[in-house]
């Protein structure tokens, strides 16, 4: 059953009047007394609802926040994973690329060896075959010095004699 100041004071109408009771003025007191304490009581009992409405606004309002930053941590816990998966990707592709990369320079390399390695070579075997044809040019040309220089000898030592018998 609710009570209200309001009863408590309408109450006081309500009682019986007898001889022997109690004295109308003490309970007409009393019942003031306590009229105010409950009026008193009611108002604190408002101000506290309204108190605990408040906070449990407030409350709510903290729940909220609290779930939308669970949301968002969530979120970037998901983005951190995705964006490091997409570095390994990204990572894993560039050593591919480079790996790949590194094996065409390192045929290209292999072939410019190879190729260097045949034009040296070819220019050992022209070296050769030039200094082979140069020693048979220059043997050739001794050869034709001394049979000059021979022929050269054998007329001067022949033209002394001729000299004199065409002088003589």
């Amino acid at each position: 059953m609710d009570l209200t100041p309001l009863d408590v004071r309408k109450k006081q109408d309500d009682f019986r009047r007898t001889v022997r009771g109690y004295d109308p003025a003490q309970v007409d007191a009393f019942l003031e007394v306590c009229s105010e304490r409950l009026d008193e009581l009611v108002q604190q009992v408002s101000r506290l609802q309204d108190e605990a409405s408040v906070r449990q606004k407030r409350l709510e309002s903290y729940e909220e926040r609290e779930h939308a930053l669970n949301e968002a941590l969530v979120t970037a816990q998901e983005l951190r994973e995705e964006a490091r998966v997409q570095a390994d990707k990204s990572a894993a592709l560039k050593l591919r690329e480079a790996e790949q990369e590194a094996e065409g320079i390192r045929r290209d390399a292999d072939a410019s060896t190879h190729a260097s390695r045949r034009i040296l070579n070819d220019l050992r075997v022209r070296r050769a075959g030039f200094l082979r044809s140069m020693r048979w040019s220059l043997e050739r040309f001794l050869g034709e010095i001394e049979e000059e220089e021979r022929r050269l000898a054998t007329e001067e030592a022949g033209s002394p004699a001729e000299s004199e018998a065409a002088e003589g």
